[in-house]
């Protein structure tokens, strides 16, 4: 799988966010300027992101001098998967497809198999993962497990 700049700076903007709201500024909404700033996004990028999270109704805008982005639900019940599919469509795809919808002949009808098995497998780690969790670095066990293992910090 290939994480896109567009989820990782979400998720980024989104553990900020989450941050902010476990503060003493609870009460106030982050500028997109702010949070580009905090995260190192480039602002015109963070803008169309932070619109596209607005539609799934991740967060919420805010208008006037205290203006700004919060989350619009709590942070523990946003999960990386709810973002990731907010910002690039479904996790797995084949050629723009889900992968029950793509169609092989008989002898790689096979693969059909391998790319649910992988969906199957991201679903059970970014489901699992809150941006709660995130923004205070208590990870989950499905994610620790996973992590322990020398061999996952490899590259292969």
């Amino acid at each position: 799988m290939r994480v896109s700049a567009k989820s990782d700076y979400a998720l980024r903007a989104l553990i900020e966010m989450a941050a902010r709201a476990e503060s003493a500024e609870n009460s106030r909404a982050v500028s997109a300027e702010e949070l580009g700033r905090q995260q190192d996004i480039p602002h015109g990028f963070l803008q169309a992101i932070l619109a596209d999270l607005r539609k799934t109704g991740i967060v919420i805008s805010q208008r006037g001098q205290s203006g700004g982005w919060r989350l619009a639900k709590p942070a523990d019940k946003v999960s990386v998967a709810d973002v990731i599919r907010a910002v690039d469509g479904p996790l797995v795809s084949v050629y723009g497809l889900r992968p029950e919808a793509v169609t092989y002949n008989d002898r790689a009808d096979v693969l059909q198999h391998v790319w649910i098995a992988a969906r199957d497998s991201l679903r059970e780690v970014f489901e699992q993962v809150s941006i709660a969790q995130l923004a205070s670095g208590q990870l989950p066990t499905v994610v620790t497990e996973r992590t322990a293992h020398e061999d996952a910090w490899q590259p292969h």
